[in-house]
């Protein structure tokens, strides 16, 4: 079988080349949850014997793997007791200009986000930017997008800040048996980060000034409407189905208050008596036609509001996420409100309510969706998260002792690791146990907090790197690289690392480190260098994902509440993509000078 070859590559390279852009392709085109894709990419390759058992499943052994795991546990002390709310309390305060306001942003972000989950820093952060832009009064989307780059320039600064880190540098500790330091991107990230902060500030005019989706639902009264049922109302006595009002034109039956008793969500059943009060959600100038038709009158005021939603309702805001199986659907066909007991109210559409039935709305991404729910809903299920981001979870955690305990464990785990004591995976495993210990966060929330999609991705996307490397895929490149660029091999660091940054606007940051470290690996050695700054640079450049919102997941995280387009990223994304690639060679050479390798 290996006797074949096509263009220089066996025929496992092709069907490994052949893999990688199918995978790639669905990932694109498709909803299919990613960690499916990736197992399937790792399952074609084990049957079509390109890996053998033990090369198919050992990502799933890796240390750098392992150690994202067991972070999960560390991250949950660390959210569960109050850390990152205390942070943003006390570092945010009141600046006076808007250059002093990203300062005082992306500086606490890439902080937190060096050794937290970047994802987990900007969903805590962007409820509170929301409304610390109010208070500016700045728009939201001059800082949602700086927030999203701080959390993804501030997790390189650390092997632990993002999972390429720890990909890259786990690959190479199995190449050469020499572990990197913890610290060892902080001097090249901070620099890169630097660079960043002041370049949003030195092009804040790219920037898009869009008003934010939540503005469209401030005032309930622009999206119900409230009528009262006379004493004399030929309906009275009958029930919602029999009257007509469970489904009108233009819009839907969503409470009735009958005296004191709140009825939501209204049953086909329910009887209309004499003083109730109708509340009805959508196309406000059709439902009002219901005065004339339906012998109703306005009532007394508006009792609807955010402001009085009590302890037999709330609102919540939801955004519909990239992937979402409701994007091109209408919430009237579907089964959602019935599954998770929820009533929906409105629908915005980049700051602006959509003046139709809000069941009827086709959805798209980053649509604002307002929904009435029972008090202590669970939104945080699988289920709903897949399908939609929630941003106003009431959970808070107390802050208090375990707040000082929880901080106090990171901060040794990663002084431990950084000064050679401990190994890193030893040093977060005894972190994990010490916040199990000192109930910084219980078992059962520690468990709820390993991400074990997230992980079967890290996983396939080490034994994907294998499989280019093993196949001669990674060489093939790299000899390619080379005869484009010569023998410079700071050009074939910046020629890499730019295919690097490019990729990772369309795939997840962890698959494009697993897959271009063979690449700058054996490019360094074929110029006879030592790989150690090559893999650097590779490290900050496969997390420089700017140009689009799907290049990285806080990106999507903020794409919807900023009422952005798919372009505002473009307009300054390409532009800092290149910036923070010139940054990152230009460090990377003077803080690790590239050394020859000795014969």
């Amino acid at each position: 079988m290996e006797a074949f070859e096509l263009l220089g590559f066996s025929l496992h390279a092709w069907i490994t080349i052949l893999t990688v852009l199918t995978m790639f392709s669905v990932l694109l085109f498709t909803k299919l949850r990613s960690d499916l894709v990736f197992l399937g990419a790792i399952a074609i390759l084990f049957v079509t014997g390109v890996l053998d058992a033990k090369e198919a499943f050992s990502g799933f052994s890796s240390t750098s793997v392992v150690v994202i795991g067991v972070l999960f546990v560390v991250v949950a002390g660390l959210t569960h007791t109050g850390v990152l709310q205390w942070i943003v309390k006390h570092l945010l305060g009141q600046p006076k200009s808007y250059s002093n306001a990203v300062v005082r942003l992306m500086l606490p972000v890439a902080a937190l986000s060096s050794f937290l989950s970047n994802t987990t820093v900007v969903a805590l952060f962007v409820s509170i930017v929301k409304m610390w832009s109010k208070k500016l009064g700045i728009s939201p989307s001059k800082l949602l997008i700086p927030l999203s780059y701080a959390s993804g320039m501030g997790g390189v600064c650390t092997l632990i800040g993002t999972p390429p880190n720890l990909i890259i540098s786990g690959l190479y500790a199995d190449q050469t048996g020499n572990v990197m330091n913890v610290l060892a991107t902080t001097i090249p990230g901070l620099f890169c980060l630097a660079i960043g902060v002041l370049s949003i500030i030195a092009f804040r005019r790219l920037l898009p000034d869009r008003k934010a989706p939540e503005s469209a639902f401030e005032a309930t009264s622009e999206y119900t409407v409230e009528l009262l049922v006379p004493s004399k109302n030929p309906y009275i006595g009958k029930n919602v189905a029999q009257a007509g009002f469970k489904e009108i034109r233009g819009g839907r039956l969503i409470e009735i208050i009958h005296f004191d008793e709140i009825i939501s969500p209204v049953p086909d059943n329910e009887p209309i008596m004499g003083g109730d009060r109708l509340i009805f959600a959508g196309q406000i100038d059709e439902i009002l036609d219901l005065k004339k038709s339906h012998g109703f009158v306005n009532a007394d005021h508006h009792v609807f509001t955010i402001d009085e939603v009590g302890q037999n309702r709330q609102l919540r805001t939801a955004y519909v996420t990239f992937g979402s199986s409701l994007i091109n659907t209408t919430i009237g066909h579907s089964s959602f409100e019935k599954d998770n007991n929820m009533t929906l109210v409105a629908v915005a559409r980049r700051g602006k309510r959509v003046d139709e039935s809000p069941r009827e709305v086709v959805l798209q991404a980053g649509d604002t969706l307002l929904f009435e729910c029972p008090p202590g809903l669970n939104i945080d299920t699988e289920r709903i998260q897949s399908q939609l981001q929630f941003f106003d979870s009431p959970q808070v955690p107390n802050i208090g002792r375990k707040t000082l305990v929880s901080t106090a464990i990171m901060i040794a785990m990663v002084a431990l690791s950084a000064l050679g004591v401990i190994p890193l995976l030893q040093c977060a495993f005894l972190a994990a146990a010490a916040m199990l210990l000192f109930r910084c966060c219980t078992p059962n929330q520690a468990m709820r907090a390993i991400n074990w999609d997230i992980l079967m991705v890290f996983a396939a996307s080490v034994v994907l790197g294998l499989a280019i490397q093993k196949t001669g895929i990674a060489e093939k490149l790299a000899m390619g690289i080379l005869d484009v660029c010569g023998s410079n091999p700071i050009v074939v660091m910046a020629a890499i690392c730019f295919v690097g940054t490019f990729i990772t606007e369309f795939i997840s940051n962890t698959a494009a480190g697993a897959m271009f470290f063979p690449i700058m690996y054996e490019a360094a050695e074929k110029l006879g260098y030592e790989p150690y700054p090559f893999l650097i640079a590779l490290m900050i450049s496969v997390s420089s994902s700017f140009a689009t919102p799907i290049g990285s997941p806080t990106h999507m995280l903020v794409y919807a509440p900023g009422g952005y387009r798919f372009s505002d990223f473009m307009r300054i994304g390409l532009l800092m993509n290149l910036i923070i690639l010139a940054a990152n060679i230009l460090i990377v050479n003077l803080v690790y000078p590239l050394t020859p390798l000795i014969p």
